[in-house]
């Protein structure tokens, strides 16, 4: 099942992972592993809204035509989980050399900044757009100003909605944490005293 199978993989034993240059923290393959699965219920939640059906959300703006909104919704969410598959290059190997299928560059070394910087904008990008705090009087606090909450049918309802999308708003800090560890991993390695330091303790 998958559920089981996602319960065993962040808590019991992260993927076997030896195709990396240097090893991979533990922590660092849990996280990259788990973000398709939990932003999956969050894609899954939304695509109902693609034909119209506002999942217990009460609101007066109208929906878009199905033409706009089916092709819209689905693409939402399956560029999500593309987005979030992503962060498993950074802690697997194919992030560090390109795979041999992709044009031009596959099976070329995928310089650190060229994996890190896209990955710490797209971070601070996604903590920016699901970066919210309740302020009270049914109002949240986004970068965008003071926006009024969605209203919903039920308590039910609501309940779904935050459990499904809870996981968006930790999508952007993971991401810059995962970049931060793979600039760590990437990074030239220490060589220690230099020659003339060496040289001057062994006079000594």
């Amino acid at each position: 099942m998958v559920i089981d199978k996602f319960v065993r993989m962040v808590f019991h034993t992260a993927p076997a992972v030896n195709d990396t240059e240097r090893p991979v923290p533990r922590w660092a393959l849990r996280l990259a592993y788990a973000m398709p699965l939990l932003l999956l219920p969050s894609c899954l939640w939304r695509l109902p809204f693609a034909f119209h059906f506002e999942m217990g959300q009460q609101g007066e703006g109208g929906m878009p035509s199905l033409w706009v909104s089916i092709p819209y919704v689905f693409g939402l969410s399956v560029v999500s989980e593309l987005i979030a598959f992503l962060c498993i290059g950074l802690v697997r190997g194919w992030g560090e050399v390109a795979p041999a299928w992709i044009p031009f560059v596959g099976g070329r070394r995928v310089r650190p900044l060229a994996a890190v910087v896209p990955a710490v904008l797209g971070g601070l990008i996604l903590t920016v757009l699901f970066a919210s705090v309740p302020v009270g009087d049914g109002q949240t606090l986004t970068v965008f100003g003071v926006g009024q909450d969605v209203s919903y049918e039920n308590g039910w309802w609501k309940a779904l909605a935050m459990i499904s999308t809870a996981p968006l708003r930790v999508w952007g800090p993971v991401v810059l944490v995962l970049a931060v560890a793979y600039h760590l991993r990437r990074r030239p390695a220490k060589t220690g005293r230099t020659p003339a330091l060496a040289e001057q303790s062994a006079d000594m």
